[in-house]
């Protein structure tokens, strides 16, 4: 076992962009991987129902032309995580292309690993039938064959067992599915036969790049050395320092629970953990504790197609139409639905949006308001486009000359700032399936295929 094993992360989200200066700065401490995550489901269901990815095709082979020189140059493996996004097989073939594109541009050939998250309907609806699948919170809809079958796409967030075999297997790049966001990270430390709580937790650090320094970007490097008994975490950039209050505060980040991390097959208890600064701009954090689950649980995502949207984006500057904003769009609504009394009012929803006056909390929101122009997003979603668009023209053109009590124009309620005003937004996703799998013992359905 090697007494330090680091670990360099270029960036929160592949494609996000990190300094040339910051990575080579980090290559000079000799990591033994890079590791990078490319996935979130922070934006909703849409990138794995459409199956288009998070950022440009442009940004990313950006970032992973500089990534690969930097890994075949210094014989150090590069780890990809939830590529393209979402990590179904749409958006790893996606980043596969991208990395053949540079790899011929640079007539190289590395050995690769390709880890696939996708799984088959038929499997998930057996595991539905057996009663191995339950809600991730009492929000989540209950899951049905139906709905199983409606499901465009499903993937499962892969923890690091088959990260550490592609490892085993001497692979220089390796490209995960969809994975449970620290995964990637904590394979190199236990690959490496470091602790897996210590792994762990550094890799829920090292995921979101130099976010936990201060000043905090998603888009900048950060390194992370993992030692005996505790690892330590730090900044390439000398404009960004760690401290034991923002490494700390990043260990909360996307928890549910503020010292508990259920992850596929394990717990990660973090109440004993100690942050101290062991030197400048260097944390040091010890006593993270890794647990075994009794059973192994996966997370399933699935997102199906629901209905189509059609959006306008306008301005109101009257003071007289904003005091009456709520009445005048609920007078406006009706006045449509009656004008369409031949579709049923079940197959759309007219929604609004007055952003600067409740536009973020709606009805919950508890300040005054106090603005003199207000932001109106209109949406229509409807079970097709074409009815979607209709609506939706027929709301803005009955808002835009509705006459209310007090206007002294004839004319121009709203100020639009694109031409065509109406934008077609196209198919509308949900997550039809967000849930907890429990795998059958010994099973492991992530499908490593060398290259």
């Amino acid at each position: 076992m090697s007494k330090e094993i680091r670990i360099l992360s270029p960036c929160g989200m592949l494609g996000y962009g990190f300094p040339i200066e910051s990575l080579q700065a980090g290559m000079k401490k000799n990591p033994n991987a890079i590791v990078v995550d490319a996935g979130s489901t922070d934006a909703g269901p849409h990138k794995l129902g459409a199956g288009v990815g998070i950022v440009s095709k442009r940004a990313v082979k950006r970032d992973l032309g500089l990534l690969i020189e930097a890994s075949l140059n210094n014989k150090v493996p590069l780890i990809i995580g939830s590529a393209g996004g979402a990590g179904a097989r749409p958006h790893v073939e996606w980043t596969l292309d991208i990395i053949h594109e540079f790899l011929s541009e640079k007539k190289a050939k590395p050995k690769m690993a390709v880890i696939w998250a996708d799984f088959e309907k038929d499997s998930v609806k057996i595991a539905l039938k057996d009663g191995r699948i339950v809600k991730m919170n009492p929000n989540v809809p209950e899951l049905s064959v139906s709905s199983i079958s409606e499901t465009h796409s499903i993937v499962a967030q892969m923890g690091h067992e088959q990260i550490v075999e592609a490892l085993q297997q001497q692979c220089e790049i390796i490209v995960c599915g969809r994975a449970f966001d620290p995964s990637p990270f904590a394979a190199v430390g236990i690959y490496h036969g470091m602790d897996a709580g210590l792994s762990y937790h550094l890799g829920k650090i090292l995921e979101c790049g130099a976010l936990c320094a201060e000043p905090g970007t998603t888009k900048d490097c950060i390194i992370g050395t993992i030692k005996k008994d505790s690892f330590t975490v730090q900044a390439t950039n000398p404009q960004r320092k760690c401290s034991t209050i923002s490494v700390a505060a990043h260990t909360f980040y996307e928890k549910d629970h503020p010292y508990l991390l259920q992850g596929p097959g394990f717990l990660l208890d973090l109440s004993q953990c100690e942050f101290i600064e062991a030197d400048e701009g260097v944390v040091e954090v010890s006593k993270s504790k890794f647990i075994p689950s009794n059973d192994y649980y996966v997370k399933l995502e699935g997102a199906r197609k629901t209905a189509y949207r059609t959006i306008v984006i306008a301005g109101i500057r009257d003071p007289v139409l904003i005091k009456s904003i709520e009445d005048i769009e609920e007078i406006v609504k009706e006045e449509v639905i009656l004008h369409y009394n031949d579709i049923s009012k079940d197959t759309y929803k007219i929604n609004f949006y007055n952003y600067g006056k409740n536009g973020v909390l709606g009805e919950k929101e508890t300040e005054f308001f106090s603005g003199y122009e207000i932001g109106l997003v209109f949406e229509v979603v409807a079970d097709t486009q074409e009815i979607a668009s209709s609506i939706c023209a027929s709301v803005r053109s009955t808002f835009l000359h509705y006459g209310y009590e007090g206007r002294k124009s004839t004319a121009g309620n709203l100020a639009f700032p694109f031409a065509p005003s109406d934008i077609d937004f196209g198919p509308v996703y949900e997550f039809s399936i967000y849930h907890l799998m429990k795998l059958n013992k010994g099973e492991m359905p992530f499908h490593l295929e060398v290259i």
